[in-house]
């Protein structure tokens, strides 16, 4: 074929470079390991009942495998519970779109495609289930492995999938942390390369599968209202703020080998960082996200322990499980930069901790400030600070542009007003999938788009090298605050985003 000679194999070429939504996806087993966890009890198993009940995902049969003893029935009730408590229970009513209870005999289709192996029953019982399993769906169904496990036990999950032969036609889902620094997370990587090819690996980040963290790549791309701003000749700074009011939740023997930093900003303040600075990618496929994604840790600049507030909320020490002498942060701040063309001068503030005021997920980008000489000293401008670009993306998916608009009477007064939109407010907010269900189904059909990769990792803790070398003390804050003092040292002369002066508008319900 000469595509030179033929104009229309042009749109041809360019839609074979993108996968969408409407291709048939084919049935799974999804084996799901510590099926009997906090992680599989408030999100998956509820996950999988939704998709399934909903008939967004493809057929599928759970096997589940976990260190404890339980029969095919206990599981069921496990699951049904941890639906009841944490899911949905809802599906989707395809005529009004709208949302349903689920019926007890949706509920009890889905029960019957569950079934348990414990871990000790060993690789060969595991195989058979498995079998059993795709004999149910029949021909060329594949494989999904979820590693709901601690990071230490995911190569032994790795070496039982490769004793049990179950690596052919199946993808695995690693759950964070990828490593806790540049030596493990090369060594990791490499033990689970010997068993999986990159392709097939799916390491899971959950803020990148909320609906608020995709909409920034539509705003971005597909408007010339913003795509034409969005560097440092516009930009003043961005703020990527996850404080979280929530404590340990008996995590400390997990949270006192990782902290905020491994924990938070490595995984998910940084990848959500590659999302806000990345360049247009050539298409809106996995590969070419993922590239972009890479060139923008490529181009952090190491980070400095001089930039860097930690911190401790005062009583963390007093927890079960925690060292009465321990160092470990549980808040987190940093000052960092990207040395490209795009962001040269540009400052990214991030900040993460446990047990303060709220627990929020915004992503602010600040512009640049307009000159002020037409305005007299007290028409306002100025007063609010510079206008802001604002992505809540809590369950709400909220947008705001923040600017400086005249107040209505006589002179010239000037206030900060706001444009908000939110997902809640549309036709379609019944379709709105939690993130665990969308990275589930892109995981089913092989897209990466919104999953980390091996280099991507290796060159964020690479970058971190000088930070875990010599980190600085940390610093007391009290429950329920926004973190130590010194934050506001770090910013300066900005201010954080966070707590809000104004509130975001609800929808009128009348």
């Amino acid at each position: 074929m000469d595509i030179f000679r033929e104009p229309s194999s042009y749109a041809a070429l360019r839609s074979a470079r993108y996968r969408t939504e409407a291709e048939p996806v084919r049935p799974h087993v999804i084996v799901l390991f510590g099926a009997t966890g906090d992680l599989a009890r408030r999100k998956l198993l509820p996950g999988f009942a939704h998709l399934a009940a909903s008939r967004l995902a493809p057929p599928i049969r759970v096997v589940g495998s976990s260190l404890e003893e339980m029969s095919d029935e206990d599981f069921r009730s496990l699951a049904k519970a941890a639906a009841a408590e944490f899911g949905h229970l809802e599906t989707v009513a395809l005529e009004r779109r709208i949302r349903e209870p689920l019926a007890s005999d949706e509920w009890e289709e889905f029960a019957a495609n569950l079934s348990y192996v414990p871990r000790s029953a060993g690789p060969e019982a595991l195989a058979d289930a498995v079998a059993a399993a795709q004999d149910q769906l029949g021909e060329g169904c594949l494989r999904l492995h979820y590693l709901s496990v601690p990071p230490a036990a995911a190569l032994d999950v790795i070496n039982m999938l490769r004793e049990a032969e179950l690596v052919e036609n199946a993808r695995v889902i690693m759950e964070k942390p990828f490593g806790t620094d540049l030596e493990s997370a090369v060594e990791l990587n490499a033990q689970v390369h010997r068993t999986f090819d990159e392709s097939q690996i799916f390491r899971i980040d959950h803020f990148l599968g909320k609906e608020a963290t995709q909409n920034i790549l539509a705003l971005r791309f597909a408007n010339g209202l913003f795509e034409p701003i969005w560097n440092r000749n516009f930009i003043d700074h961005v703020q990527i703020d996850i404080p979280e009011s929530l404590g340990l939740d008996g995590r400390a023997n997990f949270y006192e080998n990782t902290g905020a930093y491994k924990d938070m900003v490595v995984t998910h303040l940084f990848q959500l960082m590659g999302f806000v600075a990345m360049e247009p990618p050539s298409a809106l496929a996995p590969t070419s996200i993922s590239d972009e994604k890479n060139k923008v840790f490529d181009s952090l600049l190491p980070v400095l322990p001089s930039h860097v507030v930690r911190g401790q909320y005062r009583g963390y020490r007093e927890e079960e499980g925690v060292a009465h002498d321990s160092d470990t942060e549980t808040f987190i701040a940093l000052h960092c930069e990207l040395d490209n063309w795009r962001w040269a001068g540009v400052p990214f503030y991030l900040r993460t901790g446990k047990r303060m005021a709220e627990g929020m997920r915004i992503v602010s980008v600040a512009f640049k400030e307009a000159p002020r000489s037409m305005f007299s000293a007290d028409s306002g401008v100025g007063s609010a600070g510079p206008d802001h670009l604002t992505f809540d993306l809590a369950d709400e998916h909220k947008v705001s542009l923040s600017y400086y608009g005249k107040r209505p009477g006589s002179g010239m007064k000037l206030d900060k007003v706001s444009m908000q939109f939110s997902t809640g407010q549309t036709d379609y907010a019944g379709d709105v999938l939690e993130a665990y269900e969308r990275l589930i189904l892109d995981a089913m059909r092989g897209d990466q788009t919104l999953f980390t990769s091996a280099d991507g990792i290796e060159s964020l803790w690479e970058r971190s090298a000088l930070l875990l070398d010599a980190p600085p003390e940390v610093k007391p804050y009290d429950p329920g605050s926004w973190g130590p003092n010194a934050i506001h040292q770090l910013i300066a002369p900005n201010s954080w985003r966070l707590p809000f002066e104004r509130t975001w508008r609800e929808k009128d319900p009348s």
